[in-house]
């Protein structure tokens, strides 16, 4: 394990509280709530120009609005 964070500053090893017994906690899980995540999110990769021409998701949106058919009436 490396001595740094994400953000690139120093990390103290010794800085766990005793309280925390790792022992008792099981093994990590990996992508435990992958698939729980991935059913509320709905995500496209932009490609670079794409994502200047539309830097936000109200851009974005209003502009896949205006392909979408009118809606038929009720």
């Amino acid at each position: 394990m490396n001595d740094h964070n994400r953000l690139g500053d120093s990390v103290d090893q010794d800085d766990m509280l005793p309280e925390y017994d790792l022992g008792q906690m099981g093994p990590a899980i990996v992508g435990k709530y992958a698939e729980r995540f991935r059913q509320g999110t709905n995500l496209a990769k932009l490609e670079p120009d794409v994502r200047a021409a539309f830097p936000t998701d109200a851009a974005v949106n209003d502009a896949l609005r205006s392909l979408l058919p009118p809606p038929l009436p009720q």
